[in-house]
């Protein structure tokens, strides 16, 4: 099948990341509703036309300071729940120019979609049936599962029909390719419990900062915390989920899955700002889960809804679709991440075993290793996986093919995983709220205590000091552990529902990430390393 590129001018990713015009500087104060200094706010200014954003922090002193923006109109506000200032609009930034703006914040009230996966939690109506903890098949299926309900639940009102309709979507179109399609009763179940939690009718307060408990469910954050920007970009996805990750390829251009209804994987060089998208030419949500390029310069991709891989040609837009074959057994095989190794051996996870796909044969092998989730190429040819199940493995075959499984100490359901350059494997533990490093040579664990009542580690990345980073599915924060130390710092993020479930670090070191229930797509640094 043969699939037309389409150039996308709708925003200009990375451009202003790359580009000569970066000079400019906003900075200013930060005062609370009292008049004193105050500590982490996020000031966030947005480029008018082309819709990108830098979200800094306010200091302890309430200073905050955006560098190198490139000469363009601006929008400067506030980003803080429970707060509001007038922002300051049609800024003309000119290149070399320095703003100076200050902010007075007022109270405004606290919304439901401000919470935190793990605030909800804890704040949302239960029945006898639901209390949205982990062992809950809601929390499961839904919460843990796809994503959460700040940005897919509460954006609408909807009856217990409505409710029904989304249900049956999810799970005949982008749960069935992972083999966990709900159950007619769980469909009812499901539906008549979103339908209080969201119906027009739902118990709830207008604000959950009414609740009493409200106050002691607030986290805070340390003063080296504040040392964190984002730059992100909007992601256009009218009617479903958008970007899953971002990653560089040889030629430095950045490959995006478009898990929703786009149907597509975008192609972004960040020299121009010119996107390209290779859209299927069906209607049918194809669930493009997972991306990655190739070292002859195509690029690899799953249909996850489909139990399928799929090969582009970005020279000729030319798209070739495999069918994963099932099991002997009959168990449908799925498609979930993708790897390409240095042979070209293509390596996916997901479904009840490890596939690999011989691009020369065109045949696929299966190894014996269920629930796999994380997937990295590691050194000397092996392929590591996660088995996300409470007492999920770590997984390796190695380039001859044995498959080897290597049982963490705590039953923690590995979830994503990286191998740094002393081939030690780090993982993620979701439900154990730590992190595991794991030695191939002594076969040796260590595990890592995660602040927070829920860590939820979910997405990891390793920086170029070595620093191990994560994404915390249910605080919505970023962190960084020190392996040396153990020490971890926990960074707030500009939204709620953070939904990162890969970090990329691409050649310059930034560390690339999508966050689909936002709609964006940026990377995060620190603004002064040495302070960290």
């Amino acid at each position: 099948m043969r699939f037309s590129g389409i150039s996308l001018s709708a925003f200009a990713l990375a451009m202003a990341v790359t580009s000569g015009a970066f000079a400019a500087t906003v900075s200013g104060s930060v005062t609370g509703p009292d008049g004193k200094p105050f500590m982490g706010a996020f000031v966030v200014a947005e480029n008018i036309k082309n819709k990108m954003t830098v979200s800094v922090l306010s200091d302890e002193q309430g200073h905050y300071r955006i560098d190198a923006l490139p000469a363009a109109n601006y929008r400067v506000q506030i980003s803080l729940a429970g707060f509001k200032a007038d922002p300051k609009s049609d800024v003309a930034l000119a290149v070399d120019q320095n703003a100076a703006f200050d902010f007075a914040l007022r109270k405004a009230p606290v919304r439901w979609s401000d919470l935190s996966t793990w605030q909800g939690r804890q704040l949302l109506p239960k029945t006898a049936e639901h209390n949205l903890d982990h062992k809950d098949p809601f929390f499961i299926g839904c919460f843990q599962s796809c994503h959460s309900f700040q940005r897919r639940m509460l954006t609408q009102v909807r009856d217990e029909d409505g409710w029904r309709e989304r249900v049956q979507y999810m799970s005949d179109t982008m749960m069935a390719g992972d083999g966990r399609r709900l159950a007619d009763k769980e469909i009812e179940d499901f539906s008549a419990y979103l339908t209080l939690l969201f119906g027009p009718d739902s118990p709830k307060p207008a604000s959950p900062e009414d609740m009493p408990q409200y106050k002691s469910l607030v986290r805070t954050f340390s003063p080296k915390a504040m040392n964190i920007s984002y730059v992100e970009y909007d992601f256009p996805a009218p009617g479903g989920m958008g970007p899953w990750s971002a990653v560089e390829d040889k030629n430095g251009m950045l490959w995006i899955p478009y898990y929703g209804k786009g149907n597509a994987v975008v192609r972004l060089n960040p020299d121009t700002a010119e996107m390209t998208t290779f859209k299927l030419p069906f209607a049918k949500t194809a669930g493009i889960h997972s991306v990655i390029p190739a070292a002859d310069g195509t690029i690899w991709f799953v249909e996850t809804a489909m139990g399928k891989i799929a090969h582009l040609d970005p020279a000729t837009g030319e798209i070739s679709e495999f069918q994963n074959p099932p099991l002997p057994d009959g168990k449908r095989t799925g498609a979930h991440t993708i790897r390409v190794d240095e042979r070209g051996l293509v390596w996916v996870s997901g479904g009840p075993a490890i596939s690999m796909f011989d691009p020369k044969t065109s045949e696929f092998h299966h190894y014996d290793l269920g629930g796999t989730y994380g997937n990295v190429v590691g050194q000397n040819g092996d392929q590591w996986f996660t088995s996300f199940r409470d007492n999920g493995p770590i997984g390796r075959i190695s380039r001859d093919g044995v498959l080897s499984k290597f049982q963490p100490p705590t039953n923690g359901k590995p979830q994503r995983l990286e191998v740094d350059t002393d081939g030690i494997v780090w993982f993620t533990e979701r439900q154990g709220n730590k992190i595991g490093r794991f030695d191939p040579k002594t076969e040796a664990f260590k595990e890592f205590p995660l602040p927070g009542p829920e860590a939820s580690p979910y997405a990891i990345g390793i920086d170029r000091d070595h620093m191990i980073w994560y994404s915390s599915h249910e605080q919505d924060t970023l962190g960084r552990l020190d392996p040396k130390t153990g020490d971890v710092t926990e960074y707030p993020y500009p939204h709620s529902e953070i939904a990162m479930r890969e970090f990329f670090r691409d050649s310059k070191g930034r560390m690339w990430y999508a966050s689909s229930t936002n709609n964006k797509i940026g990377y995060f640094q620190l603004n002064n390393p040495a302070t960290n």
